[in-house]
């Protein structure tokens, strides 16, 4: 990986085309995963939606990603991000053609619940550009990929409602035509993928993990807090299934919901025992220090990726309802609102992993994150008689601090363990959306103020946790080639 300057334009550089190739496969990938949440007005008249269907299919939209992030970053670091970006491409353009075609409430959740798959593609990216580029490089080429790919959700907003309106002079549902259009996109667009990428530079070695399944750990100490840090994860989908209980929406009968949850138990089970699997030589064996990593790193970032991209996810997905519903405002004036907050991953995102490499890791992540804090609590106090252009700025300001934080906490990733660097993102990438389960969780009870208030003070705890927790990478991680010698990697 070459260390020389930086220079996105620049496409005589194998690596550049890889990023630009990249990014856009996450942005499609996040325009097909977010198309729903513009288009909810319409989706809402042509079923007849109640408002706890509406919100249950904000649910199901990230149900499905929380386990999808851990088991594609296991699989990507096995077989590699060429093959698997390809795969979710296509397999997702034709989830997205069945949400399109849906005729009743439950394939228009079932569809949607499906979809969740696609947000795992932002994983297989982030292994991919961790092989492309070199760690003093790492944080910006990853907010590049990362912000601009997750600009697709913005784009979706800006332009979904229009595209409805124009399907709708030769469809009777204009919704239908503009969500297709995404899915071919996607489809299309996995070929292309295929054909151009490689999974590293020529010449160089793609590590890989000794065996496929749970992430590899160096100490029984960190085993523990591995297994700690699985309970969220089942939580939330537990969280989730009651919500679609016959105790929330009633999508699931309270037979399916009690199958579930015990399918859900015994799944923890088994993940324990194969965490213990992959990890028994390991902790019966001491360790070389040169090839121990502490996963303490891999849980702070876990949690300031739920309170950062976590919220992101929960604010998008609920604004422009919340806009329409409670100020009134029309569905394409409520769509731009949100398209505001998912606009700066343009600049905001690079901009935190930008300053990653040039000022620190961990100042730059405790920075954005308390940032965040502020913003969310500034939008507690928004009300309807507020004029549209201050809402705006407010929003503005928050999601800045908001998707630079979560592109300073994947300039983090690739600087713990190399081969491992698909499943940490994995896990990093499904605490994004255990936090956005738990907080549109909190939507479907509490007031948006309260809403917007739990993240802030959300923000605040973590911001804590960084400061006492997390450590500035420093040095090299070492991994090792097929035959046997060890080579150093660069981290600082």
């Amino acid at each position: 990986m070459s260390s020389t300057s930086f220079n996105v334009f620049n496409l005589n550089d194998g690596k550049v085309r890889v990023l630009h190739l990249s990014w856009v496969a996450f942005f499609i990938t996040f325009f097909m995963w977010f198309c729903h949440a513009s288009l909810m007005p319409y989706i809402v008249e042509t079923f007849g939606l109640t408002t706890g269907e509406a919100k249950a299919l904000l649910f199901l939209n990230v149900a499905l990603t929380i386990p999808a992030r851990t088991m594609v970053g296991a699989l990507v670091d096995k077989f590699g991000p060429r093959l698997m970006y390809s795969l979710l491409l296509a397999v997702s353009g034709v989830i997205c053609l069945a949400f399109a075609s849906a005729q009743t409430y439950e394939q228009l959740a079932a569809a949607r619940f499906l979809l969740g798959f696609t947000g795992a593609g932002f994983v297989i990216g982030i292994r991919l550009v961790t092989e492309w580029y070199a760690a003093r490089q790492a944080g910006t080429a990853q907010g590049i990929y990362g912000g601009w790919g997750n600009f697709g959700a913005a784009i979706a907003n800006f332009t979904l409602p229009a595209m409805a309106v124009a399907f709708a002079s030769v469809m009777t549902d204009g919704w239908r035509g503009a969500v297709a259009v995404s899915g071919v996109v996607a489809i299309l667009y996995s070929f292309v993928f295929y054909r151009l990428v490689r999974n590293t530079p020529k010449g160089s070695t793609y590590f890989s993990p000794k065996k496929l399944g749970p992430m590899e750990v160096t100490s029984k100490g960190d085993f523990v807090l591995y297994v700690i840090m699985c309970v969220p994860i089942f939580a939330a989908m537990a969280v989730i299934c009651w919500r679609l209980s016959p105790a929330g929406v009633a999508l699931l009968s309270e037979n399916i919901t009690i199958a579930i949850w015990v399918g859900l138990g015994v799944w923890f089970c088994w993940q324990v025992f194969n965490i213990y699997r992959v990890n028994k030589e390991n902790l019966t064996n001491e360790i070389p220090e040169l090839h121990r990593y502490k996963f303490k790193q891999v849980a702070m970032l876990d949690l300031a990726y739920m309170v950062t991209f976590g919220s992101e996810v929960a604010v998008v997905s609920m604004l422009p309802l919340y806009f329409t519903t409670e100020f009134g405002y029309e569905p394409s004036k409520a769509a731009l609102m949100a398209g505001f907050f998912m606009a700066m991953n343009l600049i905001a995102r690079p901009g935190g992993g930008y300053l990653s490499d040039k000022i620190g890791r961990k100042k730059t992540l405790m920075l954005t994150v308390i940032g965040s804090a502020i913003g969310y609590f500034g939008l507690s106090y928004i009300t309807p008689e507020w004029n549209f252009w201050t809402i705006t700025a407010i929003v503005v300001f928050c999601s800045f601090f908001v998707q630079a934080g979560a592109g300073a906490t994947f300039g983090f990733v690739p600087t713990i363990k190399r081969r491992l660097t698909g499943q940490i993102a994995g896990m990093t990438g499904a605490y994004g959306n255990v936090g956005a389960a738990a907080f549109l969780l909190v939507n479907s009870f509490a007031s948006a103020s309260t809403f917007f208030l739990v993240i802030s003070v959300s923000c605040v705890v973590v911001f804590g946790l960084l400061a006492m927790f997390l450590e500035e990478p420093k040095g090299q991680i070492a991994e090792i080639l097929e035959d046997g010698t060890v080579e150093l990697i660069d981290v600082s």
